[in-house]
């Protein structure tokens, strides 16, 4: 799993580097009323953030399977007011929450990437497609907001 982890890494650099040098107009600015901006695509990436590291750490001390619980992302964009946050708070909490998920990934041992996970419409998966999702929903939020499309 280290290359999972070392692709977060990679994934962060990446995401710094756009965000610092990134106009405050270009983070601020919705493609249309029903799609996020910039900062807040850089919130759900948070929200996911917070889900999966609970998901990975709670996968391997809780009863197994382990019950993946999904998360209304329209709803925290919504409460977390991510459009009017300061960028440079939200970057630096963004880097924690990703910098602990790397090191998590990074060090999960072979037996319990095998852990199942049930997701809520009882397709199961194991702890290791988890983690490969995740980096991979990662990489795709990054590469639409390097491309300047909004999403949903």
């Amino acid at each position: 799993m280290e290359n999972v982890s070392q692709q977060i890494e990679a994934l962060l650099r990446e995401g710094t580097r756009f965000f610092m040098h990134a106009s405050e107009d270009e983070l601020s600015r919705k493609p249309s009323p029903d799609k996020w901006s910039k900062r807040e695509i850089l919130g759900h990436l948070i929200d996911s953030a917070v889900h999966n590291l609970v998901r990975f750490t709670e996968a391997r001390c809780h009863t197994q399977p382990y019950r993946h619980r999904p998360y209304d992302q329209d709803e925290l964009v919504r409460l977390n007011d991510y459009q009017n946050q300061e960028t440079e708070d939200l970057l630096v909490l963004w880097l924690s929450l990703n910098k602990r998920i790397a090191f998590l990934i990074a060090n999960v041992g072979p037996g319990d990437r095998s852990i199942a996970v049930v997701f809520a419409d009882g397709t199961t998966k194991d702890l290791e497609f988890l983690m490969r999702d995740y980096a991979d929903h990662l990489g795709g939020h990054l590469r639409q907001i390097d491309s300047g499309s909004g999403i949903r």
